[in-house]
């Protein structure tokens, strides 16, 4: 299985519009997705933001004519948007840590973060978490995260995450502190989008929306 991510900001005073074009093709859009058999498709959306994740197994390789549906429904979000990402190719992925991919999704809660980074911290945000990875030795974390990554385009963070709330405990006073550490230390490289820090700096930020979700065949 192959993970996919884009990236977009709406352009000013554009939302609404992008929204009402999103509703007008959704239906054609979720039978193109079960056409190519890509699965897990969500929309998320945080200020002016837009986050795009799917997976597939083909790599989301299109013949002439789904590439041609493709062009037909971004037409209709023509002046809506402005690419963060390159169109036709993935965000770089800084983190992943997939583990074991659920089949019941009605037991996986989401969380889906956003962060700009500081101007020349890219290398820094990637060094650190590929520390991370390296703790793990190779091994897939058990849960409760299941399927998590890290992507960049354009000094933009997006960060997907299924957690398994079959696996979630409370939070011990140690791995608070340990946490309280991480996060202090990245707003030295990184600005918070969304809310995710704020009962940490006290600070107020918008909160991420799943706009849209199909899960597919």
């Amino acid at each position: 299985m192959e993970r996919h991510a884009m990236a977009m900001k709406v352009n000013s005073g554009k939302m609404n519009e992008y929204r009402r074009n999103l509703g007008e093709i959704w239906n054609n859009l979720t039978d193109f997705l079960d056409r190519n058999n890509i699965r897990n498709f969500s929309i998320w959306n945080a200020e002016d933001l837009i986050f795009i994740y799917c997976e597939s197994d083909d790599g989301l390789k299109l013949s002439e004519i789904e590439t041609e549906a493709v062009k037909e429904m971004a037409g209709k979000f023509d002046g809506t948007f402005t690419w963060i990402s390159t169109p036709g190719e993935n965000m770089r992925l800084m983190y992943e840590d997939f583990g074991i991919v659920r089949e019941n999704k009605e037991l996986i809660r989401h969380r889906m973060f956003m962060t700009k980074l500081k101007p020349g911290c890219e290398e820094e945000y990637k060094a650190r978490h590929d520390v991370l990875a390296a703790q793990r030795g190779g091994v897939p974390d058990p849960g409760p995260d299941s399927n998590f990554s890290i992507w960049s385009a354009g000094g933009y963070i997006f960060g997907y995450d299924e957690i398994d709330t079959t696996m979630e405990v409370e939070e011990t006073p140690e791995a608070r502190e340990e946490t309280i550490a991480w996060e202090t230390r990245q707003l030295g490289i990184m600005d918070w989008i969304t809310n995710d820090v704020d009962w940490m700096t006290g600070e107020h930020h918008a909160a991420s929306i799943r706009l849209a979700w199909h899960e597919g065949n």
